[in-house]
């Protein structure tokens, strides 16, 4: 990724990217991989939560997923015939790692030497994440992110793991989503491993940072110059009805939600209202070791941007009460319905949101930026070997638009990748939301690429988004 002034200009209908714009698509290595017990592959703790009865709906597991262990080669073909100029796939540590530390599996390392020559082969830049949520539960047994242990297992796990790809990978991201596994893992407990503690998942948090800049400097010694690492985080756009009467609401979401992490990645500390505003749950900054700042601001190359869905708030009449959901010691704040049209999941459609935040990103982070994850759920049907997947076809366009608003506005924005390449196990919604922009038959493991996979597809050959309507030419 080089710098590039932006071409920014309308030409024919059509909104022009820059010329070194990367493209591509994501996945992750649970929700694709499948084949969960081959290999020497040792249990995450998402096979173990998701063995737990109710835990997943459908009481679906990751396997078989969409079988792309063995499917690989088939799935870049289509990676390929998309036109995607990269690939963001994350490695499974238990497959490479099954317990965590100590002994390496190498039937696991040897399917991502697989993964990576074949996306070299096909043009295709690998871009690796070290970490999407799949610990080994070896390690949850432990006391997983809540014990600071942990953070150094997973330094050394990216040091072995960079060591081996790192001659065909120069794109690297240490973890996907901090948020997701801190607070959906450990303080209400919906995702894995499935357990409440408040306290504890700041203190997660705080060791999931640790882990990032152990990492990155883990990494950094042994790379050569041309490596590039970087961090993934879900922001969120605050939406209120009035800022001056709902502000408070808005700060604190905010805070837990995007300051929290991105505040000490760029040197400024844990932000101390939010410090403040858990101080009811315990001291967790007790954890915070002299030093730690400075490794979790160690220096990173780029940012990753996960965005779907922007979030409204409210102050809550009671200032006391303790607002319901993953924020850990939130209070007096109230979440407001969706409104207009939302995905599968109820999510609020607002791509003017993902401008407004790539604007802010700009004024705060220092970094080029790239939209790591984006994209929307919808119920698909197959009819006639086609899917017509109208609404998530104006989604992506839409949001694309914005994109290109944030870029033409000053933004230093590299790249797009789309959530997601394949339809997949959606986490705890098993297989009932569809993301892909590649249809997946559970059944049969049949591929067929929707409408939006098409349009990106358009979107990818000219380089640029149109201007009004959702058709590429």
């Amino acid at each position: 990724m080089t710098t590039t002034d932006p071409d920014t200009e309308v030409g024919r209908d059509l909104l022009r990217f820059p010329p070194d714009f990367l493209w591509g698509a994501a996945t992750a290595s649970f929700q694709i991989e499948g084949s969960t017990t081959v290999d020497g592959r040792g249990p995450s703790i998402w096979d173990t939560f998701a063995a737990k009865p109710g835990a997943i709906a459908g009481d679906d597991t990751g396997d078989p997923a969409c079988d792309h262990y063995r499917r690989y080669a088939s799935d870049v073909g289509l990676m390929a015939e998309l036109g995607l100029g990269a690939y963001r796939f994350s490695l499974a540590w238990p497959r490479i790692q099954p317990l965590g530390s100590g002994r390496v599996e190498p039937r696991g390392l040897a399917f991502y030497d697989r993964l990576v020559d074949e996306l070299l082969g096909r043009g295709i830049q690998p871009v690796a994440t070290l970490y999407h949520w799949d610990l080994p539960q070896a390690l949850e047994d432990e006391g997983g992110w809540r014990n600071r242990d942990t953070a150094y297992r997973f330094a050394e796990y990216a040091a072995l793991t960079h060591e081996h790809l790192g001659d065909r990978v120069q794109l690297w991201t240490t973890l996907n989503e901090p948020w997701c596994s801190a607070f959906l893992g450990y303080a209400n407990g919906i995702h894995a491993p499935g357990i409440v503690d408040p306290k504890g998942s700041l203190e997660a948090a705080h060791h999931l940072l640790l882990g990032h800049g152990l990492a990155v400097r883990a990494m950094s010694v042994q790379a050569p110059a041309d490596h590039r690492f970087s961090i993934v985080l879900n922001f969120c756009a605050m939406l209120a009805e009035d800022y001056a009467s709902e502000g408070e609401a808005v700060r604190k979401v905010d805070g837990l939600q995007n300051r929290l992490f991105l505040d000490p990645l760029a040197g400024r500390g844990y932000p101390q209202d939010v410090i403040d505003d858990t101080a009811w749950l315990g001291d967790w900054t007790e954890v915070v070791r002299d030093g730690d700042l400075d490794v979790i601001a160690t220096p990173i190359d780029w940012m990753g941007v996960n965005y779907y869905s922007p979030t409204r708030v409210a102050v809550a009449a009671d200032p006391e009460v303790v607002t319901g959901g993953p924020f850990p010691g939130l209070r007096g704040v109230e979440f407001l319905p969706a409104r207009g049209d939302v995905t599968g999941f109820g999510w609020e459609i607002d791509a003017r949101g993902l401008t407004e935040l790539l604007e802010r990103l700009g004024r705060e982070v220092d970094l080029p930026l790239v939209i790591t994850e984006n994209g929307s759920a919808f119920p698909d049907v197959v009819e006639g070997g086609e899917v017509v997947d109208e609404a998530r076809t104006r989604y992506l366009v839409d949001h694309l638009r914005a994109v290109h608003r944030a870029i033409a506005a000053g933004v230093d924005v590299r790249g797009y990748f789309a959530w997601s390449l394949l339809d997949n196990f959606e986490w705890a919604a098993g297989y009932s939301q569809r993301f892909g922009i590649v249809h997946v038959d559970y059944d049969t493991q049949v591929r067929t690429v929707k409408r939006s996979g098409h349009t990106l597809a358009g979107v990818i050959g000219v380089n640029a988004v149109p201007a009004t309507g959702y058709d590429v030419t």
